[in-house]
């Protein structure tokens, strides 16, 4: 029996530090445009590995090695990994052009008033058939700028529904690096994970709805200017969205937006050949990182896990948040704590998920309620924090427009991310889990 070693934690504080500290410096001291984002998250993971392996010298090095290869092993991370490498294919297929034409198809039908509760559901679905916040929000955040510009519209409350509805998507879609890694972490179909985080967003999005329209109803409203859209483009989002819900495995999934989109780029003469495998390959080679990511946790976390790490961080977990529905908390937190450290929601679902699986173990939750919380709340507080790369990109495109914005001035209007939090708490306290065959 392996001893619980709170020093074993270390390397888990040497990287929230070491990223911080330069976040911090990049972002606020040198002024450098989405400063924590310019901060090599491999390098560091790769300091943070390099302290975990000086550790615990009554191992000798070969065998740290056979452990660290044990933990990238796991048919979870190797699962983990192809997907990613797939849903970046299919993104770099269909590319901006097909989620445009779903955007503006919707926004053309809708009465003006509505405009801006549309661009959230419309965000909602972009997001969650694209399987990405920032793609999202980079690609409806122009759309939310003219639509406040030409509506009257608050543009903090727009750019705020834009990126609502962004995290929306990250954290239900299934082809979402969040969704991929907290199933697949927890060893859950994604089908039933879905199920289990539908019920908690649904009121969250419906409330939110209804604070927009409420908040819109004073706004003076004039004409929306629709650009040119292609009703046939969006057929590989649907398709993907559709299989996804009915439980479809996800390479088939993938397999499949990714064939529709290709015929459907190359026949309508969105793309050419060439084109259209360079753009693939792009969207692979995006994933990268997050493959790496998983890697190097994966193997960090191995170390921590052989040196009694986790058992420490469970006995003091236990201590403070008692019974099932504390330990639920205590996942959600802690979660909640390495994103805030990290700014990036799926390394702090990779890095929570062996001690989420071991509270779960410990606490009689569910494996689908465990990737649920751990998603919900990585996406709550990625939704909100000022640095992370959502509210960044949002301000860089506003930016691109002409126009200013800040990061305090959207906060008040990041509903859905508050109304998430509410109903979380509300599920998690009130409402007793549903049994799934």
């Amino acid at each position: 029996m392996k001893k619980s070693n709170v020093l074993a934690l270390i390397p888990i504080g040497v990287f929230v530090v070491f990223y911080l500290s330069l976040g911090i410096i990049f972002e606020y001291v040198m002024k450098i445009p989405m400063g924590f984002y310019n901060v090599p998250i491999v390098v560091v993971f790769l300091v943070a590995l390099l302290v975990a392996c000086l550790q615990n010298k009554e191992l000798k090095f070969d065998r740290k090695l056979e452990i660290m290869g044990q933990g990238i092993g796991d048919k979870n991370i190797v699962t983990m990994i192809l997907i990613f490498l797939c849903a970046g294919i299919f993104v770099g297929v269909v590319g901006r052009s097909s989620a445009e034409s779903v955007a503006y198809f919707v926004l053309s039908i809708i009465p003006p008033r509505f405009a801006v509760c549309v661009i959230f559901l419309v965000s909602c679905f972009v997001s969650t058939a694209m399987g990405t916040s920032v793609g999202t929000i980079t690609l409806l955040t122009p759309i939310a700028v003219a639509v406040s510009t030409a509506s009257g519209f608050s543009l903090p409350l727009c750019v705020g529904s834009v990126m609502g509805g962004a995290m929306f998507g990250d954290n239900l879609s299934f082809i979402s690096d969040t969704t991929i890694a907290a199933c697949n972490g927890q060893g859950c179909a994604m089908k039933d994970k879905f199920r289990t985080n539908f019920a908690i967003v649904l009121p969250a999005a419906i409330v939110t709805i209804a604070i927009i329209f409420i908040l819109s109803l004073n706004s003076d409203i004039n004409t929306i200017e629709i650009k040119d859209y292609n009703l046939i483009q969006k057929i590989p989002y649907i398709l993907v969205l559709a299989g996804g819900i009915i439980g479809i495995n996800v390479f088939v999934i993938l397999l499949i937006g990714i064939l529709t989109g290709a015929v459907i780029m190359l026949a309508t003469g969105a793309l050419d050949f060439p084109t259209m495998l360079s753009q693939m390959g792009g969207g692979a080679s995006g994933m990268f990182e997050t493959a790496m990511v998983a890697i190097l946790v994966s193997a960090i976390c191995a170390l921590i896990k052989e040196y009694g790490g986790f058992d420490a961080l469970l006995n003091g977990i236990k201590r403070v948040f008692k019974g099932k529905k504390g330990g639920q908390l205590g996942m959600g937190l802690l979660v909640g704590a390495m994103d805030i450290a990290t700014a990036n929601n799926t390394v702090a679902i990779v890095m929570a998920n062996p001690i989420a699986k071991e509270m779960a173990n410990d606490y009689g939750i569910s494996s689908r309620k465990t990737a649920s919380i751990l998603d919900t709340f990585s996406c709550i507080f990625q939704g909100v924090i000022p640095y992370g790369a959502q509210m960044l990109v949002a301000i860089s495109a506003v930016n691109t427009m002409g126009l200013e914005i800040s990061a305090f001035e959207i906060m008040p209007n990041l509903l859905y991310p508050y109304m998430l939090l509410l109903s979380s708490l509300v599920f998690m306290f009130f409402v007793p889990e549903k049994k799934m065959k």
